[in-house]
């Protein structure tokens, strides 16, 4: 009697170790067929992200993004060049010392190396379609016209701001005395008493 409970529990202790085993095998593949898909997925992730990089590059080259980078730090040099020689003592090295910093500074500049910081910049706010789009602007006749004269139309917009600011701040100081005769006064007193550079 012992013997058919102990043959009926080994019988289902066998079926279940049985289905347990073919449910194992039957995911196998579907978890490696998960795996694969995932490592294709993967791959095809890089690629579009290597697609969209090279697009962003070929944009920068179009744009010309390299060439004013450098343009734009050759301006920075001379409104920095004087602002960097009066923070420094007085004395017959000033002048030595200042070029040697902006010769030492030029010569570790690199365009590739900032168009690699700008790439993330390009990729974080446009999709790869949006860069397509702006490819495709920027070798339009009316573009490569645009990025010809920019640097002028900016240089010439730049100085005309600064007049129109150079006029309102003269406009506004002489307001400001007229209007407050005693600060008028205080500064004539100020301006004997200070010695001229």
């Amino acid at each position: 009697m012992k013997a058919v409970p102990i043959a009926f529990a080994s019988c289902l202790l066998l079926a279940t170790l049985s289905v347990c085993q073919e449910l194992s095998s039957a995911q196998e593949p579907d978890s490696n067929q998960n795996v694969v898909a995932a490592a294709k997925a993967s791959r095809a992730q890089i690629q579009a992200q290597q697609a969209k990089q090279a697009d962003i590059r070929r944009l920068l080259e179009l744009t010309g993004a390299a060439g004013l980078a450098s343009q734009s730090m050759d301006g920075l040099e001379k409104s920095i060049r004087s602002l960097m020689s009066d923070s420094l003592p007085p004395g017959d090295y000033r002048d030595q010392l200042v070029d040697l910093f902006f010769q030492k500074f030029r010569s570790k500049r690199d365009a590739a190396q900032l168009v690699d910081l700008v790439i993330p910049i390009y990729d974080k706010y446009y999709t790869d379609e949006e860069i397509k789009s702006l490819i495709q602007f920027y070798e339009t006749p009316v573009a490569r016209k645009m990025l010809a004269v920019l640097p002028k139309v900016l240089e010439e917009s730049q100085a005309a701001g600064n007049k129109w600011g150079e006029d309102l701040g003269r406009e506004s100081m002489t307001e400001v005395l007229a209007e407050h005769p005693e600060l008028q006064a205080a500064l004539e007193d100020a301006s004997k008493k200070s010695p001229q550079r």
